[in-house]
């Protein structure tokens, strides 16, 4: 038996069976199954997701222009007589509109060629030519930027609330107070140059912090939803917005008109290219918020407690901290840079409070912050497309006739495209990626393979459910070596060799003819 073991050893027995066989090492990586998972990555990660919601938005998009043109439903009445009047229609209807889209968000080139002939009728060559064709081709692109500056501001404060696990939904009340209280320092202070500037900034910041910090004490100390409460505090900043424009503090001597004195001039934010633009310094601060963001989320010890409460209350409980006092201080870390985009917004673009000076704003940024994944990089791409959309939307409707209201219809299906990934890998053919279990069941799948094609090659092509005379041999003698050097089985179970009982061969620790020990010498 020894040398069966031996031999079945030698021959390669199925690994963990026998004779001790170890395991044989994985198949090598090829550079198949990397770049197979390479496009896995790239198909579960959030950048296609995001890419083909915008793909799958403009569609639809391009759906509703088409039914709402009229041009494209008269054509459609004699389809069937000439079809290419139809095609030929649709096709000017999307395209006028989506290139309207373009030259009101990015650039105007109607505008820049008209402007290059306007100065070579009046004699101007050379830079004289280029630098007003420029201005007036590029003022698109400028007034994008300037919707986008108090978008991305916001949107970094909404951000911290839900990297932190909160749902913050007051951006409209934080930025309306904010906007209030920079209003007011601006128009009715009077400070030097500069100062005067940062003590309304600051004060529009303070005012959001106060705004998101009573939001953060409800929750840290009652326990209330932090969606109700903010919620109701939109409605209180609004309206508290209508009260103060009634009366003389706010209104001064227009008091005909629910509007402010205009900011003064010593804290209005300067022009970044002239005054013939919108474009202000707010747009650095802007950029500076999104560097706040990173560094506040992923380099700061409060950042990390942030995080760590949004991840896992509990353990962050565990680990000393406040999950109560963390949740307050992201209301008020929230709070204030919306506070602040409000107060950049007043100073900056509107020069004066209004009862809509808020507009959209607090609602976009929730948008945004989700459309962005709450990263400073994705929530200043996400404020300038977003920006893009409003401001090309007003040139689609007044040189196309499409309705502005479609713009909202596409920036809503973008929101609930990115919300539903499985959705998205559905409409393209990538729905298995999705399947819960998938790729457990693919390696279990592959590693089981190996093994049988292991085995096959150790028993000479012979397949592992039919094992030969040497490899069952192998298997018996190992196991008896086995219990021999360890514990003795159980008597309770069958011996190694069969059940007596059912005329299979006994033990072979034991002599069948006259009961003596084998390991004994009879002589």
């Amino acid at each position: 038996m020894n040398s069966l073991t031996v031999d079945a050893t030698a021959q390669g027995a199925a690994p963990g069976v026998g004779g001790g066989g170890t395991d044989s090492p994985p198949p090598p990586t090829t550079t198949e199954s990397r770049w197979n998972r390479t496009v896995h990555k790239i198909i579960r990660g959030n950048v296609l997701v995001v890419v083909m919601s915008f793909v799958f938005a403009f569609l639809i998009g391009s759906l509703l222009i088409v039914i709402a043109d009229a041009g494209v439903r008269e054509a459609a009445g004699y389809f069937f007589d000439q079809p290419s009047d139809t095609l030929i229609a649709v096709w000017q209807s999307i395209s006028g509109a989506y290139t309207a889209m373009f030259r009101g968000a990015v650039f105007d080139g109607a505008g820049f060629s008209r402007a290059a002939e306007a100065v070579r009728d009046s004699g101007g060559s050379g830079t004289y030519v280029l630098m007003p064709a420029l201005a007036a081709g590029l003022r698109p692109l400028t007034e994008t930027l300037t919707v986008a500056t108090p978008l991305i501001i916001a949107s970094a404060g909404m951000a911290v609330s839900f990297r932190a696990g909160l749902f913050n939904i007051g951006g409209t009340g934080q930025l309306i107070v904010g906007a209030m209280a920079a209003g007011y320092i601006g128009f009715s202070w009077d400070l030097p140059v500069g100062i005067h500037l940062l003590v309304a900034l600051l004060a529009g910041t303070l005012a959001g912090a106060v705004w998101g910090g009573i939001a953060g004490f409800l929750k840290a100390r009652f326990g209330a939803n932090e969606v109700i409460s903010t919620i109701m505090l939109n409605w209180i900043a609004t309206y508290l917005l209508f009260f103060a424009l009634k009366t003389t503090v706010f209104t001064g001597a227009n008091q005909s008109q629910p509007t402010s004195p205009s900011i003064a001039d010593s804290a209005t934010l300067p022009v970044l290219l002239g005054p013939q633009f919108r474009l202000h310094a707010g747009l650095v601060i802007a950029a500076g918020s999104a560097v706040l963001l990173w560094w506040l989320m992923s380099r700061s010890t409060l950042g990390f407690q942030f995080r760590a409460v949004g991840s896992n209350p509990r353990a962050a409980r565990v680990a000393g901290i406040s999950p109560a006092r963390a949740s307050f201080s992201v209301l008020v870390v929230a709070g204030a840079l919306v506070g602040l985009a409000g107060a950049v917004h007043v100073l900056g673009t509107e020069k004066r409070l209004t009862e809509g000076v808020a507009g959209s704003i607090g609602f976009d940024a929730i948008t945004v912050a989700l459309l962005g994944r709450s990263g400073p990089l994705g929530i200043i791409l996400a404020g300038l497309l977003f920006a893009g959309l409003s401001t090309g939307g007003r040139l689609m409707e007044t040189s196309q006739s499409v309705p502005l209201d479609l713009v909202q219809v596409i920036q809503a299906l973008v929101v609930l495209f990115i919300a539903a990934p499985p959705l998205v890998r559905t409409l393209i053919g990538l729905r298995h990626i999705d399947q819960p279990g998938a790729e457990a069941r693919l390696s279990r799948a592959q590693r089981r393979k190996a093994a049988a094609a292991t085995v096959d090659s150790a028993a000479g092509g012979v397949s592992a459910t039919e094992p030969t005379a040497s490899s069952a041999d192998a298997a018996a003698t190992g196991l008896a070596d086995e219990r021999s050097a360890g514990d003795p089985p159980d008597r309770g179970a069958p011996p190694p060799g069969g059940d007596p009982g059912r005329g299979q061969s006994p033990p072979a620790s034991q002599d069948p003819a006259d009961g003596t020990d084998p390991k004994e010498d009879p002589r």
